[in-house]
């Protein structure tokens, strides 16, 4: 009878992707073939091994990193959340009108859409595969991102003296900006500043054209 393997346990990884030290150079290359391979064979139907295969480490080396697929998934989520709130801040800062700071928000949620659709493929679709710490921790970030631009809606609101739901508005915005990936076609459409500026033009016109004294918005 074999004797038993004894598996070490597991070190923990820092979740913040830098752009200095070369072992923080290979945690984003990690990631970036971890991405591909949920979104092409989904969280469900890829295996550590796939993984591995994909990345160049070893089966075991995976495990002692990462110790299982669902906290790769979670590296992904949480730097795609870090990096696009954090892009976010830097580029509202100095922006001080309303209807601009919204049209931020846009460029910025489509500049990093477009430029990692696989990441965000695998944030849509795999959006309830996290569990227990990892889906809480994620879900809050999800909150937070929520609530800037709930904010920014009651900003805007409250500037022109509008009555609209901001959170129907989020969602709205939300919706179109989400499933860009799915029809996107860069041969045909325009570049990422003109469909931001577009989008903006078809949800603000929108809300400013909604008929006053229709329905009181409490939210």
């Amino acid at each position: 009878m074999a004797s038993a393997v004894k598996i070490p346990r597991p070190r923990r990884i820092p979740v913040q992707v830098a752009n200095g030290s070369r072992f923080d150079r290979r945690l984003a290359e990690i990631l970036e073939h971890a991405t591909e391979v949920f979104c092409e064979k989904g969280y469900a139907g890829a295996s550590m091994r796939d993984l591995s295969r994909s990345s160049g480490m070893s089966l075991a080396g995976m495990y002692y990193y990462f110790e299982s697929k669902e906290r790769l998934l979670y590296l992904i989520q949480k730097h795609t959340f870090t990096t696009i709130v954090e892009r976010l801040r830097e580029r509202l800062e100095g922006v001080s009108h309303p209807e601009h700071r919204i049209r931020v928000f846009i460029l910025n949620h489509l500049q990093y859409f477009l430029t990692n659709q696989k990441a965000m493929k695998v944030l849509s679709h795999e959006d309830d595969a996290l569990k227990n710490g990892f889906g809480a921790e994620i879900a809050t970030m999800k909150r937070e991102y929520y609530r800037i631009c709930r904010q920014l809606m009651d900003e805007f609101k409250q500037a022109r003296n509008l009555d609209f739901s901001s959170r129907m508005a989020v969602l709205s915005l939300f919706g179109m900006m989400n499933w860009i990936y799915t029809w996107y076609n860069p041969r045909v459409d325009a570049d990422v500043a003109e469909l931001a500026r577009q989008m903006g033009d078809i949800l603000l016109d929108g809300i400013c054209s909604r008929p006053k004294g229709k329905r009181k918005s409490h939210n």
